[in-house]
């Protein structure tokens, strides 16, 4: 038997929207990068590009459950002696840019080579509902009502 591997001409890829208004962000970024990885098709090759193209919108209503908005701490370094800069998802969220927060969430759940960047090209995160891709005809993915848990936060 013969393992069979994706070309590029067998590729059919398939734009998404989704919309992530009160869905929980890990959950939400494990379904988009699934996605970007082409793991939800029959077809999947580990060494190809063979996903889909995903729209997120409404990235700024995002969940975080728990503590973590507060709790969690993202760093970065900016290559200067003592340049370790660190934030919360909550700065992120009420900054200009709050899309970041999925951006990295996705980001993170790739690999870290040449695939990873060209399947991170395939995501475009917008803050609110408008976006420039309705030419494309983008199917709409409701993540929220796959699974209940995936739109619950817990109540403290």
């Amino acid at each position: 038997m013969k393992t069979y591997s994706a070309k590029a001409a067998d590729l059919k890829r398939d734009w998404v929207i989704i919309d992530a208004s009160g869905v929980v962000l890990g959950r939400l970024a494990s379904h988009i990068a699934m996605r970007l990885k082409g793991k939800h098709l029959p077809m999947y090759t580990p060494s190809s590009d063979c996903g889909d193209r995903v729209v997120v919108i409404n990235a700024e209503k995002v969940r975080l459950t728990g503590n973590k908005s507060k709790d969690k701490v993202y760093y970065k370094h900016t290559g200067y002696p003592g340049g370790i800069k660190e934030t919360t998802p909550d700065k992120i969220l009420a900054g200009a840019h709050p899309e970041r927060v999925i951006e990295k969430a996705v980001q993170r759940m790739l690999s870290r080579d040449a695939l990873g960047r060209q399947q991170m090209s395939n995501l475009r995160v917008y803050p609110g509902t408008e976006h420039p891709h309705a030419a494309q005809e983008p199917k709409s993915v409701d993540v929220a009502a796959m699974n209940p848990k995936n739109a619950r936060v817990r109540k403290n």
